[in-house]
């Protein structure tokens, strides 16, 4: 039987609320700076919320995507125009990731290069139906829909719907790379960031691919999926100030926070990386997915989490004792953590230390599926640094979450963590990494 190809990480991209390149993201880390505060790109009234994790440090602009010479620079500002803010902040993040592992078009194989992306839902903006609504209103200011086909689908922007599409962060990717390798996209909400690393390291290690790029990007500030929060999610209720609310696995949380971003990583076989020299950040050594619902399909987080934590384990070969940290989902909603905390302590309750658990949406709320790229970056930083950073405004354990949650920075990091992310609808996902030691 072959043996399967070792698997490493060259490069780190983000675009976050808490720091556009990983020397910002880290110190906001290590300094306890969050990322939430009240909204400035949004108009007040809205949305729902009053505050959120917006990235105001990315204007959507070519040189936020760090091209690498005039004429990506011309085609990445070409295709801006159809580019929603999702598929902007993803590109970008994964452009950063790109140059951070060395990777220049040029030196690559395109077709022994591959993007694995995920993302969200994608949304029309409402602005964009203005002119073509207003276009079919009569004389009393009633909308006439059989006026629709006609006189107001012809108002809109030829190339409107490509800017909504799921699969384009990675197709445009792939275009302004030169990138034909394997090439796919997964929508799974929050797990799409692990199911994206998943599918990268399952390609890479049957020899599909010699680098893969894995990344996510979304978005909860966007104004009907905020509403879809609003009705359907538990929202943190303003008792706190903005930089307080997202406090996860506290027992005076009150819901989770809205924010957006995108985070992206180059994946390599090892015996690619070695040969061109690359710095290498870490190993992935295993990655899992599962879903449970309960008879009447109601979400079973707790049981799904738990089947995660123990395939990575089984996987990976590794016991529960040799986990330095656990990056949680942390989602700061009173039953999403008290279902993930019972299923780390199925897993981890009986190790002789309680395992540390880190969640960084306490510093930028829940991107959505950016957010899992993200937490990916925060603890391979911690795992480089050798030190974990704390989990934001967590001040009063809650009895109903027994875990060991860092409060204050400078706990060791360890050698090797577990990064698990899941949905409202009972999908999780979730990787297990470990130092490079040659």
């Amino acid at each position: 039987m072959q043996q399967k190809q070792r698997v490493v990480i060259t490069g780190i991209g983000v675009i976050s609320p808490i720091g556009c390149t990983k020397e910002v993201l880290w110190e906001s880390l290590l300094g306890g700076r969050s990322g939430v505060r009240p909204l400035q790109r949004i108009p007040a009234g809205v949305l729902p919320a009053s505050y959120g994790g917006e990235v105001l440090d990315f204007q959507g602009k070519a040189e936020d995507f760090v091209p690498v010479d005039k004429e990506q620079t011309k085609t990445i500002r070409k295709q801006l125009k159809v580019m929603c803010r999702e598929s902007q902040m993803g590109v970008a993040a994964a452009q950063r990731a790109m140059a951070d592992a060395g990777l220049r078009p040029g030196q690559i194989h395109p077709e022994r290069t591959g993007v694995s992306f995920g993302s969200d839902y994608m949304l029309t903006m409402p602005e964009d139906f203005i002119e073509p609504i207003q276009a079919c209103m009569n004389a009393d200011g009633q909308f006439e829909f059989g006026r629709w086909a006609l006189e107001g689908m012809t108002k809109l922007e030829p190339l409107w719907l490509l800017k909504y599409l799921p699969n384009m962060p990675a197709s445009h990717l792939a275009i302004f790379n030169d990138l034909r390798g394997p090439n796919n996209s997964i929508t799974q909400r929050e797990a799409s960031a692990n199911l994206a690393v998943g599918e990268a390291l399952e390609i890479l290690r049957r020899g599909d691919a010699d680098v893969m790029i894995a990344g996510s990007t979304g978005t909860r500030l966007h104004p009907m999926k905020a509403i879809h929060a609003f009705q359907q999610e538990q929202l943190a209720d303003g008792r706190f100030p903005p930089e307080e609310a997202s406090r996860p696995f506290d027992q005076d949380r009150a819901g989770m926070v809205l924010g957006e971003g995108a985070g992206a990583m180059v994946l390599e076989t090892l015996q690619h990386a070695q040969a061109r020299g690359a710095k290498i950040y870490a190993e992935v050594l295993a990655a899992a997915a599962h879903a449970a619902a309960d008879r009447r399909l109601l979400a079973r987080r707790d049981r799904a989490v738990e089947l995660v934590l123990r395939s990575l384990l089984q996987r990976s070969g590794l016991l529960p004792e040799q986990i330095g940290h656990l990056h949680a989902h942390g989602l700061s909603t009173r039953s999403s953590d008290r279902e993930e905390a019972q299923a780390i302590q199925a897993v981890f309750g009986n190790r002789s230390k309680p395992i540390p658990v880190v969640a960084a949406k306490s510093y930028f709320g829940n991107l959505g599926a950016g957010s899992g790229l993200v937490e990916l970056a925060a603890s391979l930083l911690a795992l480089q640094h050798g030190q974990l950073f704390a989990t934001l405004n967590y001040r009063t354990p809650d009895p109903e979450c027994p875990i060991h949650v860092v409060g204050t920075p400078g706990q060791p990091a360890g050698q090797c963590f577990i990064h698990v992310n899941v949905t409202p609808q009972g999908q999780a996902a979730g990787v297990l990494i470990r130092k490079y030691e040659g």
